[in-house]
């Protein structure tokens, strides 16, 4: 079996678990429970194997808590950022699930220790509240606590089903590669919500290239409104783990994604002190701040959503907004995230970024901060996508990316809307390695391509109101069939005389009626 046919059958078989331990609840409400369940097999097991350090003569979940000395609890939360029990772990928990008549009240207890072991370590911040949305008390499990009990049990028992040893040496990053599967099909089922947490990972890919591109090492990546993490952990999955130097940075403003976002990275074998995922809005409360400028930004923020904008009047004199002269429409705050990601932008860097194409070509304050931005030769490329290619939306978005370090002065714009450029699927459209590829080869060649990509001068787009539409500058083919008009002048020439010749007959043949009814 090879690799992708293993992730397809290790997929199939937790969508399937996961249907069938939700019962009568709807999948987005109990995704919560899936998600931190696999979360919680996975630090136990890993948490295990960190303390076992490959020496057969232990067996950690077999020791007695009271053998733990004060040294190894210290020792292990320095390194892993959390400490669990041998009691604690999740198998044994497990075992005992479905004759445990405390079982929700034993999670509770299990979870908020293992968060609390953090508190005072420099991993705290991102340990707490981990499994804040993992409510063993909540009637969605069901009104009793029995039902309860026998919902929770009912999740640890399949998710403990899963076996991923058969899939050693296949190279998938097995827990990891589960909960974004599990991510991603929770939001394609999900409607407008899904949209908001979770970035398909094909198009993540393409961003996380476009941001990365010729950067032997950056220092660390960013995005600004993480959601899940899909988007960051992309350039981890497809670039070498010594080319992000300082590690994974990024803010949500929702409590419940935000903590998705942290399991994922732990998830995906990134460390406490590799990632900073922080709580807030990164409009009005920006974290990072006083941190070095980034090297690399990706970032799919929401579209057009409102903010305070003009109601704040300290707003135009933030470091993020001034440079602009003009704020984000209150209605739309689109440009803010720009302004905001290139702000947080190194001399050395790029950001991706995903907009909604009414940005590049409104008037008022948007037009205001288009100009600043390619006055100021900060535009590189934008790139328009083919329509329902994201959760939750059927537009057709672009890509923005930002530069602080252009060669020229030209901006380039990448028609990537075609037929040519996706592939229709079932429910939503994606992008595949050919599409990827050839958008990354216009891209870093710059070269202008008939009907898919043009380098256009700075003076023009100034010239055409700072318009930064793709399809004002990229010339669509023409798929109309061509008409020969020669040929098709002559075969005219001809339907006439025959039209001709048919008038005479009928006027012969009606003649020669009427002289018939004559004679009688």
């Amino acid at each position: 079996m090879t690799g992708s046919q293993q992730r397809a059958a290790l997929q199939r078989k937790i969508w399937d678990i996961a249907n069938d331990v939700r019962g009568s609840v709807d999948g987005w409400d109990f995704k919560q429970y899936v998600l931190g369940t696999l979360f919680y097999r996975f630090i136990s097991e890993n948490f295990a194997l960190y303390i076992e350090a490959d020496d057969e003569s232990i067996d950690y979940a077999a020791l007695d808590d009271s053998v733990i000395t004060p040294e190894i609890k210290d020792d292990a939360i320095k390194t892993k950022g959390y400490f669990i029990y041998p009691s604690q772990l999740f198998a044994g928990v497990t075992k005992d699930a479905n004759t445990n008549e405390s079982l929700n009240t034993d999670l509770a207890a299990t979870f908020a220790a293992i968060e609390s072991s953090a508190n005072g370590y420099p991993s705290e911040v991102d340990i707490k509240g981990l499994f804040a949305d993992f409510d063993t008390t909540s009637n969605r499990l069901g009104n009793t606590v029995s039902a309860k009990n026998q919902r929770l049990a009912k999740v640890l028992k399949r998710v403990a089903e899963l076996d991923f040893s058969d899939f050693e040496g296949s190279q998938i990053d097995l827990f990891g590669d589960a909960y974004e599967f599990l991510i991603s099909n929770y939001a394609a089922n999900a409607g407008k919500s899904g949209g908001e947490f979770f970035t398909p990972q094909h198009v993540s890919k393409l961003i996380a290239m476009l941001a990365m591109h010729k950067q032997s090492s950056v220092n660390k990546i960013y995005d600004p409104a993480c959601g899940s993490g899909s988007l960051l952990l992309q350039s981890k999955k497809h670039f070498d783990a010594h080319i992000i130097e300082e590690g994974f940075f990024g803010q949500e403003i929702n409590h419940t994604t935000y903590n998705l976002a942290r399991m994922n990275m732990f998830l995906h074998n990134i460390n406490y002190d590799k990632f900073n995922i922080q709580l807030g809005s990164t409009l009005t409360e920006p974290h990072f701040g006083d941190e070095k400028p980034f090297d690399a930004i990706v970032s799919n923020p929401p579209y057009s959503v409102k903010w305070i904008g003009s109601d704040d009047p300290t707003l135009i004199n933030d470091d993020r907004f001034a440079p602009a002269g003009v704020l984000a429409p209150k209605s739309k705050a689109d440009f803010a995230f720009v302004l905001h990601a290139l702000s947080y932008l190194s001399s050395k860097g790029r950001a991706a970024i995903v907009c909604f194409p009414g940005i590049f070509y409104r008037g008022g304050a948007e037009q205001k901060i288009r100009k600043y931005l390619v006055d100021n030769n900060y535009v590189e490329t934008v790139i328009s996508l083919a329509p329902n290619l994201f959760y939750g939306t059927t537009i057709a978005v672009n890509i923005l990316v930002l530069s602080k370090h252009k060669a020229d002065t030209n901006v380039q714009f990448i028609d990537a809307s075609g037929e040519n450029y996706f592939k229709k699927e079932t429910n939503n459209n994606v992008l595949n390695e050919q599409h990827i590829e050839a958008i990354m080869e216009a891209f870093d060649s710059k070269e202008n391509i008939d009907h898919f990509a043009q380098s256009v001068p700075m003076e023009e787009i100034s010239g055409n109101s700072y318009n930064l539409s793709v399809s004002s500058y990229v010339e669509p083919e023409d798929t109309r069939e061509e008409v020969d008009i020669a040929e098709l002048n002559g075969e005219l020439k001809t339907t006439v005389a025959r039209i001709d010749q048919l008038r005479t007959e009928i006027d012969s043949i009606v003649a020669e009626i009427e002289g018939e009814e004559v004679e009688a």
